[in-house]
């Protein structure tokens, strides 16, 4: 069996790259993208803390977050796709320029 340990660092570090994708990807895709890796990574804490310990409350919340991840899914890009019909362009540095 692989210690709950391993499964820490691994979503740790799936988090994280999913942070530097959100703060630094230009790319709207790429956002939505890295927000869905971050709840995956949330998604395998609690997979791994309901095995350790043994209790199946982590594993219902898993389905509660894959509903809510296809849902942000969904309407993000619903969003995205208005926005490149729009103004032709998904960069992030262009719709902060539309701030004012």
């Amino acid at each position: 069996m692989v210690p709950v340990d391993h499964f820490m660092v691994l979503a740790t570090v799936m988090f994280l790259c999913g942070t530097v994708g959100v703060l630094f990807r230009r790319n709207l895709i790429m956002v939505l993208m890295s927000i869905e890796l971050m709840l995956n990574a949330v998604n395998l804490v609690f997979v791994a803390a309901s095995r350790s310990l043994a209790n199946l409350d982590g594993q219902v919340m898993v389905f509660f977050i894959i509903t809510v991840a296809a849902c942000e899914a969904a309407v993000g890009l619903a969003m995205v796709i208005a926005l490149f019909r729009r103004y032709g362009t998904i960069d992030t540095n262009f719709l902060r320029m539309l701030r004012g």
